[in-house]
C-alpha cells in the first residue's frame, strides 16, 4: 500500500509550491508566522472598522457592535453631520 517509492523527477521543472515530496524542514515555523501575520492584519482592519462604523438609525434592539463602535462606546447617538 502506499504512493510506492520515489521516482528521479526532472529538476529543471520549478514549481511554486515546492515541486515533488515537498517537506520544509521549517514548517512549523513558518505557519507560526503566517497566522500571526494573518491576525495581526485581521486585528488592524477590525479597529479601523469599529472606528468608522456608523448607524443613521439607531438600532431597535441590542447588536453585538454596539460593544466597539465608537457611536455606542463614546454616546454619540445623535445624526453625525457630513
Amino acid at each position: 500500500m502506499g504512493a510506492g517509492p520515489r521516482f528521479a523527477y526532472p529538476k529543471y521543472v520549478w514549481s511554486p509550491a515546492g515541486g515533488w515530496w515537498t517537506r520544509p524542514a521549517n514548517w512549523k515555523t513558518n505557519t507560526v508566522v503566517a497566522g500571526l501575520g494573518i491576525i495581526g492584519c485581521s486585528y488592524l482592519i477590525w479597529n479601523v472598522s469599529a472606528e468608522r462604523e456608523w448607524r443613521h438609525r439607531q438600532p431597535t434592539r441590542w447588536i453585538p457592535s454596539m460593544l466597539w463602535a465608537r457611536q455606542f462606546r463614546e454616546g454619540e447617538v445623535k445624526a453625525r453631520e457630513v
